[in-house]
């Protein structure tokens, strides 16, 4: 299940809420009881294997702004 966070306007106290996301827009109280709060935009982090580790898929290589992907 999806974790938001989200920020309260009256006391500052930024905290997290598990909801699906059908619900992300929904709004939340306060562990403090205050209504006024905010959701904030979060980061993603994915971990895995992936490119350039050992066993998993080739680094791009080349050059460039990219990697060489785009002829750059």
């Amino acid at each position: 299940m999806p974790r938001y966070e989200f920020r309260c306007r009256a006391c500052g106290d930024t905290f997290e809420v598990n909801r699906p996301m059908s619900e992300a827009g929904a709004p939340a109280s306060c562990p403090q009881g205050h209504g006024d709060t905010v959701k904030l935009l979060s980061t993603v982090a994915v971990t895995g294997r992936g490119g350039g580790v050992p066993g998993g898929a080739p680094a791009p290589t080349g050059g460039g702004c990219c990697g060489g992907g785009c002829g750059c």
